[in-house]
């Protein structure tokens, strides 16, 4: 007692103010607590109804569900939860669905008299099969006019001025044995998207972007943005990959005639797309280890035509400034390229292996360089062989230059090839081949040169099992083509001059490159064979 009436009248003050603010902040305390009890009940959800409703009110197409919202009038901030996106075609599965979406004030941009908002986005995971892809591309409305801008603001009924997106996964699968194509912890960043901070400019908006492309591969890109561009933003980016494995394309490559099997793509080079102009320019790219193989098929006999003129026509459509593409250098390491024939009664392959190539200087529109490629390698897996390749600045083109030499393939690893266009095969022998081609004007001129040495087709031990006409008939070609061999050689060859257009009626380059070497191979250097098996029946 006498302790408490020694107190000074200042320390009794003191312990009554901290009792006071002691129980202020109690009070606050169970204030809090009772407004987010009251927010949960008559807030949160009412308003988690009402922001569904508008985004999907927004969108064509596609439905919103949300899982839970939470608003918070402490930051002025909502906090959605377990995020679904279906399409309504094909609601099944879901095409999207976000773990978390974070929207608050960007108090920052207070500081500019601006009032805007940030989003946050995590862990969205977005998953799209072959059907769902087809529906998109069948349905009448127009990407930009989904309403997915229109959806995202309803959201949030500031501006968004920051967007951030973490640890995102994309995911496609497409029907049949395929391996789907995965981008996984996907993470974007953008800024200024309301152009808060500068004067309005082309692309005011600094982006970053980086993700895991497949199992061991990965992309990033550091640019700027304008997302305000009509009818859809705009992007400028520097872009890096780095071995992103190419057999997961197959889904893709399939559909051209074209198998892709290994290989991996790394490259550098700026990409930008907007709503008048768009551009890739690939600096420096390599392709290390492909197996690829183009399919030719009974199926395409009948488009070669109007392959031919789509080719063309692709061509001069190339000076449209509204699509660039530019590659300064390509390599391709360790490759195999090949091409398969299905459109005989038997099929074959012919490839070269071990191929290096290098493509340089290669323009879709006029830039008064050459563009040239190499290519280097061993056909059919023995006989070395290069070709090269002059692409020329003119226009409407394609003006070219193109020489291909082979040199002592061992000719047994073209026996498919012989049975199935001449009807026999061969045990011994050495196949070479030169040509030099030139198109100016869309006329080609040139020659094809086959070359054949110590070419046996008949052998008594290895053909024992076949019937004896099988055996006349081979034993026919090889007697013809010792009739052409040059004797101090020991050569069969011949040289076919070369002269039409590109475009008619061959379908293609390729194409026709290839038509003139199969004629020149099986119509010129053995002639009458079938002629002379008929004779020695008689």
């Amino acid at each position: 007692m006498l302790s408490i009436l020694r107190m000074s009248r200042s320390d009794w003050r003191t312990r009554m103010t901290r009792r006071r603010w002691l129980l202020v902040a109690g009070a606050l305390a169970v204030l809090l607590l009772v407004a987010s009890v009251v927010t949960l009940f008559f807030v949160d959800e009412p308003l988690r109804r009402y922001t569904e409703a508008k985004m999907n009110a927004s969108l064509t197409g596609y439905t919103v569900t949300i899982g839970k919202l939470r608003w918070s009038p402490i930051n002025f901030s909502l906090d959605l939860r377990d995020t679904v996106i279906v399409q309504d075609q094909q609601p099944d599965p879901p095409v999207a669905s976000i773990e978390r979406l974070y929207a608050s004030v960007h108090w920052r941009a207070l500081l500019s008299g601006r009032v805007v908002g940030d989003i946050l986005i995590e862990h969205p995971v977005v998953a799209l099969n072959l059907r769902q892809a087809r529906a998109e591309i069948d349905d009448p409305t127009p990407v930009k006019d989904k309403g997915w801008q229109h959806a995202l603001q309803a959201i949030y009924p500031l501006k968004i001025d920051e967007l951030r997106i973490t640890r995102g996964d994309i995911t496609y699968q497409d029907q049949g044995p395929f391996k789907p194509l995965q981008i996984h912890d996907l993470e974007v960043a953008a800024s200024n998207i309301r152009n808060v901070h500068s004067e309005r400019g082309v692309y005011p908006s600094p982006m970053s972007l980086r993700a895991r492309v497949f199992d061991a591969g990965s992309v990033a890109a550091t640019g700027w943005a304008d997302f305000l561009a009509e009818p859809y933003a705009a992007f400028m980016a520097d872009i890096t990959l780095d071995g992103i494995a190419l057999d997961y394309f197959k889904p893709i490559t399939n559909r051209y005639n074209l198998t892709v099997d290994k290989g991996t793509l790394s490259a550098s080079g700026e990409v930008e797309i907007a709503p008048r102009f768009k551009s890739v320019k690939l600096w420096a790219a390599t392709v290390d280890g492909i197996q690829v193989d183009y399919i030719h098929t009974p199926a395409q006999a009948g488009v070669a035509k109007r392959a031919a003129r789509e080719t063309i026509q692709a061509a001069e459509r190339a000076q449209d400034p509204g699509l660039q593409l530019r590659v300064d250098r390509l390599d391709i390491v360790k490759g195999t390229v090949g091409f398969v024939n299905r459109t005989t009664p038997q099929s074959y392959r012919v490839f070269v292996s071990d191929a290096a190539a290098t493509l340089t200087n290669l323009s879709s529109l006029p830039s008064g360089e050459t563009a040239v490629a190499t290519l280097h390698g061993r056909f059919m897996g023995s006989g070395p062989a290069s070709a090269g390749f002059k692409l020329h600045p003119t226009r409407p083109g394609p003006d070219f230059d193109l020489a291909v030499q082979i040199d002592e393939t061992d000719l047994r690893t073209m026996n498919d090839l012989l049975r199935a266009h001449g009807n026999f095969d061969v045990v011994a022998g050495h196949f070479s081949l030169y040509s030099e081609l030139r198109a100016r004007n869309r006329q080609i001129v040139g020659y094809v040169k086959p070359l054949f040495q110590d070419m046996e087709v008949y052998d008594a031990k290895q053909d024992r099992n076949k019937n004896i006409a099988r055996k006349a008939y081979e034993a026919v070609v090889g007697a013809a083509s010792r009739v052409l061999q040059n004797r101090p050689r020991d050569e069969v060859a011949t040289r076919v001059e070369i002269s039409g257009r590109l475009d008619n009626p061959n379908p293609s380059l390729l194409a026709t490159i290839a038509g003139l070497v199969e004629n020149a191979f099986f119509k010129a250097i053995l002639p009458g064979f079938e002629a002379q098996l008929r004779r020695s029946h008689h």
